[in-house]
């Protein structure tokens, strides 16, 4: 369960991270279509898989992309700064 939980966190992180990047391209390649294309189904996945983080361990931020479940579970660590990899 513990890996099942890193390794999404890991994804979330490499897809986060290429968003960024193309995020960074196209301030300044702004008619780039292909890579605006590519950026829209990152931010689609990114999207997802913070639903899905947040749906099996609760949410990522205090104010989460989710709903809380009962009970709130933003108390439950590890807290994002806390966790090792």
């Amino acid at each position: 369960m513990k890996h099942d939980r890193v390794a999404l966190l890991q994804r979330l992180q490499e897809v986060e991270f290429a968003a960024l990047e193309l995020n960074l391209y196209l301030d300044t390649h702004p008619l780039d279509q292909n890579a605006l294309m590519q950026y829209n189904q990152l931010a689609s996945q990114l999207q997802m898989l913070k639903q899905q983080y947040e749906m099996a361990y609760g949410p990522l931020l205090n104010f989460g992309f989710s709903p809380s479940q009962f009970p709130f579970k933003w108390l439950e660590g590890p807290w994002p700064w806390e966790r090792q990899y």
